[in-house]
């Protein structure tokens, strides 16, 4: 029984690092989309004076948000993924996330990839991002910074902050091939 009980110990400890490792092999080869969420911003929701224009108003990223967004750069500069593009979220806790990890050139905002007001504001910014992501032909990789609410409407799952999830596209039916976290 204790064998058992460690084989299956050992077992649960090796399938993530699988599962990342596979990850980073679709990305080395490029031409992929990834939803992220944004790194470790503490709180939840936004103050009630939020302001998308004024970061003072907003719930941002910690000290060790910012250190966990220039790591997932570092992380895929070193793991040699190509990235082509970079959209974010006009929040600042995701456009942090996106310069901090990969610098200012390849980012460019993507208002879709926001907060939904209501849901149908959700199902129009639903329609947009897939609309991107199944146009999406480039050779190096299309990394998308949004929100957990987005990440659910679009693949029906969670996402922890600072994770990276390698789609699988096909029309409509979006799922996770591989996730990446960035601890």
């Amino acid at each position: 029984m204790f064998r058992l009980l460690a084989v299956i110990a050992l077992l649960l400890g090796v399938l993530p690092a699988q599962a990342t490792e596979a990850g980073w092999a679709l990305l080395r080869n490029g031409g992929q989309v990834v939803l992220m969420r944004h790194a470790i911003a503490p709180g939840n929701g936004d103050p009630a004076n939020f302001d998308i224009e004024n970061c003072g108003t907003q719930r941002n990223l910690s000290e060790r948000g910012r250190l966990q967004a220039r790591r997932i750069g570092a992380l895929i500069e070193a793991r040699a993924a190509p990235v082509e593009k970079v959209l974010t979220s006009r929040y600042c806790r995701a456009r942090d996330t996106a310069t901090q990890a990969f610098g200012t050139g390849p980012v460019e905002i993507f208002e879709a990839l926001d907060l939904p007001a209501d849901d149908a504001a959700l199902e129009q910014q639903k329609a947009e991002i897939l609309k991107r992501i199944n146009e999406y032909t480039g050779s190096g990789n299309l990394i998308m910074i949004t929100h957990l609410e987005i990440i659910q409407a679009l693949i029906g799952g969670q996402a922890r902050e600072g994770e990276a999830i390698i789609l699988s596209r096909g029309g409509d039916n979006l799922h996770a091939s591989a996730r990446i976290k960035f601890n």
